[in-house]
């Protein structure tokens, strides 16, 4: 459906064949054109209204002009072999620019009914936009002639200029998949393009530069981890069921959208100071992100070694030193940061730097689905499907004695047993508190995800009910109830005890 440039009049099209044309004020039809076979799936009024025309494209790739003044169709526009996606019209309302999935855009002469040029642009376009006629050097347009761009399924917006069927600017596109766009639109008066990616995100540029102003993410679906992240947890990231991740600003909602992982994004974990982050995910790699002071996220290093998907992720507690990841391979992995990476000097254009694992143990015999490191970077606690946990001395991950005092009192470990599960260490230690000759099962509480809050009294747990927990410790008791989700609860993240306690 599209509106016509008074805003009075709407025009649909449907899987009868028919075009139907709509007095939005008077609230009933006004026209009924049949003779498009199949679904009419694009419909597009001409900018001039004084003319009264109409232009819609059915399953058999031609275009038909519709005059609203005579009711009948003045003509039957051929030059496509695929669905037409797109109709866009110059400012003169004398040429009209079509674009399709066969990879090609047609110019026409909408006085003489004509296709003037067909230019091959290589890739199936979704959307068309004819620019203003006037110089714009940042996109390659030198001189005053009929220019326009394309988006498709090469995730790419480029420009092309019409007299010579050549391309004049391309953007970068970012890596990963989801990337392909499905619309382009141009707001002239506000200078601004927007676009829509096949990931239902929608990305704004300023048009003469093409610059990306704002971001908005569409797509969550499953969200399967959260975390904080800033020195005063300013931003929140936010892993769903999406190769990408999002980073959102608390105060303002403005998003940033990462692309970088292959595969869907499986965990998070933040570094003491909140400057720093990794992510793991399917692709069996792990990639470690940094925000600058402005709220700008790049990654800063990578790293790949595991043989299935990597599925949990831990930060050092005490300074930015090593990560530990978990994986489907039965294995943990100790990931050193390089120097380079922990560098004032670092520039921000700077490819990502190469991580290579310092130990790989081999530690349980399914899956991995959690690590902990303790607050000292002592020991390593692992939760796996093979219903075990385990305590591990670092950096050799060697298998620990039944009892350690590289755990600081109080020595306190809640492992969980989903799917998804975590293991949390106490985050905080605190003289005079009970500790245990052994390592032994002190409480038992319900739920998969769990953290440790109120200087280690008290512990939070989120279960498969979409209910989120807070328990007493010392006597198993459930002081509160959360209930705002509507199924599970697959992340769950508190701010420091110093800050503000949200969670």
């Amino acid at each position: 459906m599209v509106f016509d440039p008074t805003s009075t009049l709407l025009a649909t099209g449907g899987c009868d064949g028919a075009v139907r044309v709509w007095d939005i004020v008077r609230q009933y039809g006004t026209h009924h054109f049949r003779g498009s076979p199949g679904v009419v799936h694009l419909v597009a009024f001409h900018p001039d209204p004084t003319r009264l025309l109409l232009f819609s494209s059915a399953a058999d790739a031609a275009i038909r002009v519709w005059s609203l003044q005579d009711r009948s169709c003045l003509a039957v526009l051929t030059a496509h072999y695929s669905a037409v996606t797109s109709l866009a019209f110059s400012a003169d309302g004398h040429t009209m620019l079509s674009s399709g999935r066969d990879k090609i855009c047609v110019i026409w002469d909408l006085q003489s009914c004509q296709a003037t040029k067909t230019v091959p642009v290589f890739e199936s376009v979704e959307a068309a936009v004819l620019l203003p006629e006037e110089p714009v050097s940042q996109l390659g347009v030198k001189s005053s002639g009929l220019y326009f761009l394309t988006a498709g399924d090469q995730g790419t917006l480029r420009v092309w200029e019409a007299a010579s069927r050549q391309c004049v600017y391309t953007q970068a596109r970012p890596p990963g998949p989801g990337r392909e766009l499905t619309h382009c639109t141009l707001a002239r008066t506000a200078g601004l393009l927007l676009s829509a990616t096949a990931d239902h995100n929608l990305l704004l540029y300023e048009a003469r530069s093409l610059r990306l102003q704002k971001q908005f993410a569409g797509y969550s679906e499953e969200v399967l981890d959260v975390r904080f992240l800033g020195p005063e947890d300013s931003h929140v990231i936010v892993a769903s069921n999406s190769p990408c991740l999002k980073v959102f600003e608390l105060q303002t909602s403005a998003c940033q959208i990462l692309h970088g992982h292959t595969d869907i994004v499986l965990a998070l974990d933040v570094f003491r100071k909140g400057w720093l982050f990794a992510s793991c995910a399917k692709d069996q790699s792990v990639r470690i992100w940094r925000m600058n002071k402005a709220g700008q996220v790049i990654c800063v290093a990578q790293g790949s070694g595991h043989t299935h998907s990597v599925g949990t992720v831990c930060c050092s507690r005490l300074k930015e030193s090593f990560l530990v990841t978990g994986s489907q391979d039965c294995t943990v992995k100790l990931w050193p940061l390089p120097k380079a990476l922990l560098s004032k000097n670092t520039a921000a254009d700077n490819s990502p730097l190469l991580l290579q694992a310092q130990t790989t143990q081999r530690c349980h015999d399914k899956d991995i689905n959690s690590v902990a490191i303790a607050p000292n970077d002592k020991l390593l606690a692992t939760g796996s499907q093979d219903r075990t946990a385990k305590l591990w001395a670092l950096p050799q991950c060697q298998l620990s004695l039944p009892w350690t005092r590289c755990w600081p009192q109080p020595q306190l470990m809640a492992p969980s047993s989903s799917g998804r599960s975590r293991t949390s260490a106490l985050p905080t230690s605190r003289p005079g508190d009970i500790s245990c000759p052994t390592p032994s099962s002190l409480q038992t509480f319900e739920g998969h995800d769990v953290a440790f809050v109120s200087r280690g009294t008290q512990l939070l747990s989120s279960g498969s009910d979409g209910l989120v927990k807070l328990w007493t410790i010392k006597n198993n008791e459930c002081v509160r109830t959360l209930d705002a989700h509507e199924d599970k609860v697959w992340g769950l993240h508190s701010t420091p005890e110093s800050s503000s306690g949200r969670l």
